[in-house]
């Protein structure tokens, strides 16, 4: 039976001196989707990924993989690219590749020719045999990706992947991204650009200080958090939109608006309301925030709950 999550984390809590890195953090990675792990710089993120890399241990908390407490040999089977990345300089692009994925249980015979066909598909076939040191960055970081994924894991885990990424290399890693999940591989990547995360990711969890701040699907999130933002399109003064019932603010001018209205309004109550004003409505409709706005309203109500 196939599990329901590929990696599960519960409860994971990472302590340093009196500076409580990742507080009682629990997410679900579901299998064959993309999983954002978003947040701004020293949120947690990179310390909740070593510790699914079992690289520094959690105080507290347990990982698990495809169901089951995650072992060492299941890190094989997992593509891990961290943030701090680096190659071995005086080695070849080939030579590289075989070796870490040598690392990860593959044998030399069928590692250097999955390595050639790879390093060809990105466009480095006349670079294979170089040293790595002669490489431009955008190349090296070519070979960095290769590197993750040469095993074929079931998880990748990707670590600001698009940090430092000239725009080439950005529409590489995300077509690779996409290849795997169609594969239905899963892939877990942390940013603080959340621009990235809504065009690649299905799921997602938002952390502030360590903690989560929403977790789920990107679908139930924009509903749970774009229900009460209105697009309106009509030639009125905006002092007559805000003297609406049920308006709660208005920004905007020159014939166009968003309206957030007050909690529990029926949206056709205002649209009624305008039109029996005797407006020319030229649209109405739900707006969709986007990521950022989502996260500054979340991280906002988080911290008034503490």
């Amino acid at each position: 039976m196939t599990p329901s999550t590929t990696l599960e984390v519960r409860d994971i809590r990472k302590v340093y001196g009196d500076f409580v890195a990742v507080d009682g953090l629990s997410l679900s990675v579901p299998p064959g989707t993309i999983f954002g792990l978003l947040g701004p710089n020293g949120a947690g993120k990179t310390t909740t990924i070593r510790m699914i890399m079992d690289i520094i241990a959690p105080d507290s908390g347990e990982v698990l993989f495809k169901g089951r407490h995650r072992s060492a040999r299941d890190l094989h089977r997992i593509g891990y690219l961290p943030e701090e990345r680096g190659l071995y300089r005086k080695m070849t692009p080939v030579g590289q590749l075989v070796f870490l994925a040598e690392l990860h249980g593959m044998s030399r015979r069928d590692a250097r020719p999955r390595a050639e066909e790879w390093i060809a598909r990105v466009g480095l076939a006349d670079w294979a045999h170089k040293k790595l040191e002669e490489l431009s960055k955008g190349m090296q970081q070519k070979i960095q990706l290769i590197g993750t994924i040469l095993h074929d894991p079931d998880l990748v885990i990707l670590d600001e992947p698009f940090s430092g990424l000239d725009p080439i290399n950005q529409e590489l890693f995300k077509e690779t991204l996409a290849e795997f999940r169609a594969d239905g591989k899963t892939i877990l990547f942390s940013t603080h650009i959340m621009e990235q995360a809504e065009k690649l990711c299905d799921h997602l969890c938002l952390i502030s200080r360590g903690k989560a701040v929403l977790n789920g699907s990107l679908r139930d999130i924009k509903e749970q958090f774009g229900g009460n933002h209105y697009k309106l399109a009509a030639d009125v003064d905006r002092s007559a939109l805000e003297a609406v019932p049920g308006v709660l603010s208005v920004d905007g001018d020159e014939g166009r608006f968003l309206l957030t209205l007050e909690e529990g309004i029926d949206p056709a109550s205002v649209l009624s309301t305008l039109v029996g004003a005797g407006l020319r409505v030229r649209e109405f409709g739900s707006r969709e925030p986007d990521l950022e706005e989502i996260f500054i309203k979340a991280v906002r109500q988080a911290e008034a709950a503490a």
